[in-house]
């Protein structure tokens, strides 16, 4: 989901870490006031997102003032290339220059090193 989380959604957990190398895309972004669509059409892009064969997962977070930052997880970039080029997706992308985002960056990085941690429920 690319929501936005409130007091009344658990955290939600960050995508685990894989064995590199895999690729982060980093899409920053500030919309505008315009919400007509847009929520619907987020469930959509996560829903499609992830019947992508090497899609790994997403993190998402929203600031107060308005900064939004998705990183996707791919394992190759053949896979963010076939959602780069995803025809539902480009769809969304131009509506969103067009209605919903002031401004956005994307980056693509390959991610060479990964690790995680989780707490012990004992500890």
């Amino acid at each position: 989901m690319l929501g936005v989380m409130t007091d009344q959604q658990p955290a939600p957990l960050p995508v685990p870490a894989h064995e590199p190398p895999y690729y982060a895309v980093v899409f920053t972004s500030v919309r505008t006031e315009d919400e007509d669509g847009y929520p619907e059409t987020a469930d959509r892009m996560d829903e499609l997102v992830r019947k992508i064969p090497g899609f790994l997962g997403m993190d998402h977070a929203r600031s107060a003032g308005g900064l939004s930052i998705t990183v996707g997880y791919f394992q190759d970039a053949e896979a963010i290339e076939a959602w780069r080029s995803d025809l539902e997706h480009r769809r969304a992308q131009r509506r969103g220059r067009e209605q919903w985002y002031e401004r956005y960056t994307l980056h693509v990085a390959k991610v060479e090193r990964s690790h995680g941690f989780v707490r012990d429920a004992a500890g």
